[in-house]
């Protein structure tokens, strides 16, 4: 067994206690943590196949994502302001025509973003699945083996077009049956539930407004009967608020647990527009948030209530989303914007701290992921997924503490980025893949994308 030394760096475990070293070590041995502590590595270890000297830097857990969308890759920019209906209006008539070509070149493009901006634990909520596309969950699978990141792909879903009162266009959707069956198909053929698991599947029907409740009754037993998590949209607008109302004569919360929608295995993005029951009901269940500022902001959606879930004991982690609505598609800068969206207000200024914020981003994540016991902390015996940030530049210099350093200053580059105990960056860059022919065919994909839709 190999082991991977790193030391003379600041450490934040972002364990239960909040453990922090001023100056202290890790020892990776083989894809697990081995010894997290002060001071230089222990005298004496065998296998040592690479040694790190970490100063200068901040050692921490690898970000976890907790909601995206890659295929919106393609149609960055586009829509620039709208809010949420009106920005889906606008661009399902062209994701309706994604093929497998380029949702493959996409999800490179995406994971590109994250995997050398610190995110070890990429997801996925992909739901257009136009017919005849090909297999577009599989190019995503393919994409993430290939840049070596930890990966939960959410086989997503629509059955509600437009016809039936819905807000996605009739041909961008599935039958419920269809969408049941594939969504079957994909955790038999993909789910890995062990420990050091690098491919998990979860049951995502899209949103209220673009699913039956037939299809969100019978996915959530779909997913407890085959052991995997759900996950959909939930709260996200004042809209949202008043279609649930109007056609099911309650908000989104109580719909939600009417469908059999809220408990340990469930978690929703945004969650912005939810009253004091509303987060009651998720603490009491346990159901998780994935906070998603920017996005939020980019369509005017609202501020969720981090501060008040947080303390209601609901997981919260955050989550890029699609970047058609988060152009940057880096989960770094949403340690940033969580702190600062959730201080806006009067008297707001402890809202959160920079530790939680970091928390968010790494336990917290895991935790909404299922994955808490595995990932999100340095501790022994957890799988060595962990990103050194370089904070000795001009962007940092000058910030003693290394945790506000990396939340409140510039984006931090990454020295040395591990997952499950394999090197995938090295001084900014990525290992895994060449990011110029990322970037090239990605670009061909959105103009051929583009292309097809202009033709209609």
């Amino acid at each position: 067994m190999h082991r991977i030394v790193i030391e003379n760096c600041a450490i934040a475990t972002v364990d239960a206690q909040g453990t922090e070293h001023a100056s202290g070590h890790v020892v990776v041995a083989g894809n697990r943590i081995e010894s997290v502590g002060p001071g230089p590595a222990p005298q004496g270890l065998d296998g040592v196949a690479r040694r790190v000297d970490g100063t200068g830097h901040l050692l921490t857990p690898g970000l976890v994502n907790t909601h995206h969308h890659f295929y919106q890759w393609l149609t960055r920019g586009l829509a620039q302001d709208h809010n949420l209906f009106d920005w889906l209006v606008a661009l399902y008539p062209t994701w309706a025509r994604i093929d497998e070509s380029m949702v493959y070149a996409a999800a490179r493009g995406s994971l590109a973003m994250l995997v050398r901006g610190g995110v070890t634990t990429a997801m996925d909520h992909h739901y257009v699945f136009p017919r005849g596309s090909g297999d577009l969950l599989g190019a995503e699978i393919r994409a993430a083996r290939e840049l070596g990141v930890r990966f939960t792909a959410a086989r997503g879903s629509m059955d509600l077009g437009t016809s039936d009162g819905g807000l996605p266009p009739d041909f961008a959707c599935e039958t419920t049956e269809g969408a049941l069956a594939a969504t079957e198909e994909a955790i038999d053929t993909h789910h890995d539930a062990s420990f050091d698991a690098m491919l998990r599947i979860a049951v995502a029907p899209c949103s209220p407004f673009s699913v039956t409740t037939q299809l969100l009754r019978e996915s959530a037993e779909l997913a407890r009967g085959k052991g995997v998590r759900l996950h959909t949209h939930g709260s996200e607008t004042a809209e949202e608020e008043r279609f649930c109302h109007e056609r099911f004569g309650m908000g989104p919360t109580d719909y939600f647990a009417s469908t059999g929608w809220l408990g340990e295995d469930v978690w929703m993005a945004h969650c912005v527009h939810m009253n004091d029951a509303d987060i009651a009901a998720f603490g009491r269940t346990g159901t998780g948030v994935a906070h998603c500022p920017s996005s939020n902001a980019r369509l005017a959606a609202g501020i969720a209530r981090v501060p008040d879930l947080l303390a209601a004991g609901v997981p919260v982690g955050l989550g890029v989303d699609g970047t058609a609505s988060n152009e940057s598609g880096e989960l770094h800068t949403e340690l940033r914007n969580a702190l600062l969206i959730n201080r806006l207000g009067e008297h707001r200024e402890k809202a959160l701290t920079v530790r939680q914020a970091l928390r968010l981003g790494t336990h917290g994540g895991a935790r909404v992921l299922g994955r808490q016991d595995e990932i999100g902390s340095l501790e022994p015996g957890k799988l060595a997924d962990l990103v050194l940030w370089k904070l000795d530049g001009i962007g940092h210099s000058t910030i003693a503490d290394p945790v506000a350093a990396l939340v409140l200053g510039a984006a931090a580059p990454v020295t040395l980025s591990l997952v499950n105990g394999e090197p995938v960056v090295e001084a900014g860059r990525l290992l895994t893949a060449d990011e110029d022919a990322v970037a090239r065919d990605a670009r061909d994909e959105a103009r051929r994308l583009a292309r097809i839709a202009a033709e209609g």
